[in-house]
């Protein structure tokens, strides 16, 4: 595996490769890397000539200090998952690098409703600051395929978004691949090397409130439903940001349902300091 620091570099390996007629998969990540993160490589790598993984964790994606500060970092051992996944390069840029002129924004992305509705409505800004880094890698990778995972459902709508906004459509397909999870079912996560030994036996409870809508999901009012879904997660402990049954493509949130719309069961709630999001498609 080839390690890059510098766009100039990384961008001048890859333009020589691309002229020998190679395929570049990208899977862009924030480190703390998890079989899911390698999933995707090995997707990448199944149908591409050359995958590159990006490790950079963004400051201007979280709207709370706190939660940047307290990312889990270990690049030592993702740049050993890395090599063991068969991974061709890793681009780990410092701040300075990916926003030399500061982290200020400096366009403003049309997003559309995207960023009113859940992870829009309870992250102020972090849509913008997801479109603001994913640009510049896009950028600096040019990638024909890109690989997202499936966990992060709104963040692929945004990002699908970002490609046709910024004129990549032609260029790059979006690969959104199947979430992966722990034998118990909890959704594979950075953000679970956080949680303590009594939380981890806990956290599961978001994807069994997912399971139970889907079990329980029947035409008619939905109201009911998440409501009860709501409160297996208070139970627990869980402070929730949402509980929400959405149509599957716009995410608008689906009052009632009339048995045909396709619908996907999104959560997103606090087990301790640690904030945590599933997704499940419903039917």
């Amino acid at each position: 595996m080839i390690l890059f620091k510098r766009t100039t570099d990384l961008h001048k390996y890859l333009d020589a490769q691309r002229q020998t007629g190679k395929k570049i998969g990208f899977v862009p990540t924030m480190g703390a890397l998890h079989d899911g993160h390698l999933s995707l490589i090995r997707q990448s790598k199944s149908i591409t000539d050359l995958t590159v993984c990006s490790i950079f964790v963004n400051p201007t994606q979280f709207n709370d200090p706190r939660d940047f500060e307290k990312y889990p970092v270990t690049p030592d051992q993702d740049i050993a998952l890395l090599v063991a996944a068969g991974c061709d390069l890793l681009f780990l840029p410092a701040v300075s690098e990916i926003y030399p002129e500061g982290l200020q924004p400096t366009m403003q992305y049309d997003l559309g409703r995207m960023e009113t509705l859940l992870e829009g409505k309870f992250r102020p800004g972090h849509f913008q600051g997801v479109c603001q880094v994913v640009h510049r890698l896009l950028d600096s990778v040019m990638p024909g395929d890109l690989f997202l995972g499936q966990k992060d459902y709104q963040q692929c709508m945004v990002i699908t978004r970002l490609i046709e906004l910024i004129g990549y459509k032609e260029k790059t397909r979006v690969h959104i691949c199947p979430t992966l999870r722990e034998t118990d079912g909890l959704a594979m996560s950075s953000r679970n090397r956080r949680l303590g030994t009594t939380e981890r036996a806990v956290a599961v409870t978001i994807y069994q409130a997912l399971c139970f809508i889907r079990e329980e999901l029947r035409p008619g009012d939905l109201a009911r439903l998440k409501e009860m879904a709501r409160k297996q997660l208070a139970s627990k402990g869980f402070r929730v940001d949402y509980l929400e049954i959405a149509d599957a493509g716009r995410l608008d949130p689906c009052p009632s349902w009339d048995g045909k719309q396709k619908l996907v069961a999104l959560a997103a709630a606090f087990l301790g300091e640690v904030r945590l999001i599933d997704n499940l498609p419903l039917n």
